[in-house]
């Protein structure tokens, strides 16, 4: 080994060395070929929350705020970028890096609150792959529930929740393995990057089928890209300070770090992260959500079908087939392309959690405890009996937690940036550091408003 390198990782340093100096469009496909951490970025934030808040806001508000979710998105990445350049650089854990720079109670909040919040959302996100499995299994086969015996159904909803969380606890046990086996982690991002492109090829297939339908005003599409205004009722602003704030939660966060470690990427490593970022987490976000947004604006804005509040996905599916699309497209289709999104939430919940519980109580990433601490969201199988009454009482508290703990987190990340004795000559410096520090400014006065914002709106103060 070179520098502690295999040789593969070398051979990989060397490519990367050999394309920095070729135009950036060329270095594209290496980059894709290469990447990998931003990619499972990408599928946790591409879960249920939103596929729902994509079908809210074009339900609601037409193409008038597609914006917001590419914005929300670039803002959030922001402070991804400075995570992942200051993991590289140090090769520290960023558990540790904030425990031992920053502050110990930030560092175990921002630990826990990660931890707790990849168990809590299971509970909302494994009812939304049973009722995606069930779609799917009533539109191939015609079979159903009686849905008037709400115990036999739920029961059935159970089976069907079990299933995929079979199917998630062995994806996510096969990437536990990254210590001992090679492949594992490279096995893991080929399954993410597919099943991302899958989600995109459904819902792409559902807008081309909008479009045929003359459901669809791409000139308004376009348009709606623009920022040129901000809403102006209660509603639309909550929507869009919601979306500000919540585009990378803070799960994502305290994984990231550590799927760069897992790669055993280092500083040579450095741009290659950006473009994994834009290439998995970015350009999937941006069009996925673009993609639901415009097929509901499409088909429900401006429709008499009495949309209020939040649309759900399985509603969505029957009121796409009365606007026009075809059951194989308004309801096969879309239900898959939503139950990608949720398994691979899932699955990248059952990695936060284990690499929060290995870092908090330091042992090994391919331990027995490490694999049992993924299993820690199993209980939200049971999210198909009690989310509905159990939701109100703990997205509140939760949303509130990990939304205020997100910002003290990133201002953790700030100070990191400009500590000489943590980042050595890596920190950044003259004009460069100081645009660094305004946009992370920015990041953060962002989210702060948008955390202090939603919160007073479900408290009924707004």
């Amino acid at each position: 080994m070179e520098n502690g390198r295999t040789p593969a990782q070398q051979q990989e340093v060397e490519t990367l060395r050999a394309i920095a100096k070729k135009p950036a469009l060329q270095r594209v496909p290496t980059y894709l070929k290469l990447s990998g951490p931003g990619w499972l970025q990408g599928a946790m934030t591409l879960g249920g929350g939103s596929a729902v808040t994509s079908l809210t806001i074009g339900a609601l508000f037409g193409y008038e705020l597609l914006w917001v979710q590419p914005i929300s998105m670039l803002i959030g990445c922001i402070m991804l970028y400075v995570l992942s350049h200051q993991t590289l650089h140090t090769q520290k854990k960023p558990f540790e890096s904030m425990k031992k720079h920053v502050n110990k109670p930030i560092a175990w909040g921002w630990a826990l609150a990660a931890f707790a919040s990849s168990i809590i959302w299971g509970f909302a996100h494994y009812p939304l792959s049973a009722g995606m499995m069930e779609e799917i299994i009533v539109v191939t086969t015609g079979f159903s529930v009686d849905p008037e015996n709400t115990f036999i159904r739920d029961l059935y909803l159970l089976g069907l929740a079990i299933i995929a969380w079979a199917g998630v606890a062995y994806t996510a046990l096969k990437y536990g393995e990254h210590e001992g086996s090679g492949n594992a982690v490279k096995f893991f991002e080929t399954g993410i990057k597919v099943l991302t492109g899958l989600i995109v090829i459904a819902f792409a297939w559902v807008v081309i089928s909008a479009s045929i339908n003359g459901k669809v005003d791409w000139a308004a599409v376009a348009a709606g890209y623009i920022p040129s205004s901000f809403p102006d009722t209660a509603q639309g602003v909550t929507v869009v300070m919601a979306a500000l704030g919540s585009a990378v939660g803070i799960n994502m966060t305290f994984i990231y770090g550590y799927t760069l470690l897992h790669k055993k990427w280092t500083a040579d490593h450095a741009e290659l992260s950006r473009y994994d970022i834009g290439i998995g987490l970015v350009v999937p976000y941006v069009v996925v959500t673009s993609l639901i947004s415009i097929a509901a604006a499409g088909a429900f804005f401006g429709s008499d079908m009495g949309i209020e509040g939040k649309l759900s996905p399985t509603q969505a599916g029957t009121m796409f087939m009365s606007a026009g699309l075809d059951e194989v497209t308004s309801r096969l289709i879309f239900a898959f392309g939503i139950l990608g999104m949720a398994i691979g939430s899932l699955v990248m919940h059952m990695l936060c959690c284990g690499s929060a519980a290995a870092a908090m109580f330091n042992f090994p990433e391919n331990s027995t405890k490490y694999k049992i601490a993924l299993l820690a969201p199993t209980p939200a199988v049971l999210g198909v009996f009690v989310w509905k009454t159990m939701g109100p009482y703990v997205i509140l508290p939760t949303a509130a937690i990990c939304g205020f703990l997100l910002p003290i987190a990133y201002i953790g990340w700030a100070l990191l940036n400009n500590k000489k004795d943590y980042l050595g000559d890596a920190m950044p410096t003259g004009t460069k550091r100081l645009f660094i520090n305004l946009a992370m400014v920015l990041c953060i006065i962002t989210v702060l408003a948008s955390v202090t914002y939603s919160t007073l709106v479900k408290l009924g103060y707004l």
